[in-house]
């Protein structure tokens, strides 16, 4: 008899502890989760962030009062005035400092304004917005109609990346878009 009561402590410990590992499993999983969710949560703010400057960009490019002021630049106007990008050699990095840069604040868009002064996007967390335009090559329009294709006007074609960086985080969230805009041709 004796030695049934020390096997039922024995059994019993090994349920104790298996219940222990268990536990601390469980523990350390849902710790892992809420990290991962928090850092998705974080992201997907940058993403916002660097659409928000896409739509800044095609915002300011398009303010009839920022085009008609001869002391303000529209991105794209600046970005034609700065080296082109040779897409074979280079890239167009969030972090390039020769770029037409325009940012944007949880202040929003104003009309009439070059957005050059750099914010938070958002507070909470603390997100910044920002994007680079850049001159790619003058071409021909494509799809123009024969006037425009015998005439002295061309398709300017820009790139623009919109860049969000979230506070705490060592990379910047990008997206891309390309943009081809009806000028005077330069040859």
């Amino acid at each position: 008899m004796k030695n049934q009561q020390g096997v039922v402590m024995v059994f019993a410990l090994l349920v104790l502890m298996s219940l222990t590992i268990l536990g601390v499993a469980s523990v350390s999983s849902g710790m892992l989760q809420t990290k991962m969710a928090a850092s998705l949560e974080r992201k997907s703010f940058a993403f916002d962030a660097a659409e928000a400057a896409l739509a800044g960009v095609v915002y300011e490019s398009e303010d009839e009062s920022l085009l008609a002021n001869p002391l303000k630049t529209d991105p794209l106007s600046e970005a034609r005035q700065l080296d082109a990008l040779d897409l074979a050699n280079d890239e167009l990095s969030c972090f390039d400092n020769d770029r037409a840069d325009r940012f944007i604040t949880n202040d929003g868009l104003t009309r009439g304004k070059m957005h050059t002064t750099t914010g938070n996007f958002r507070t909470n967390p603390a997100t910044t917005s920002w994007s680079k335009s850049v001159f790619v090559r003058e071409e021909a329009c494509r799809g123009s109609s024969n006037v425009i294709g015998g005439s002295n006007i061309s398709c300017h074609v820009f790139m623009v990346r919109g860049c969000g960086k979230t506070a705490g985080s060592n990379y910047a969230v990008a997206n891309t878009m390309s943009a081809a805009v009806f000028a005077p041709s330069s040859k």
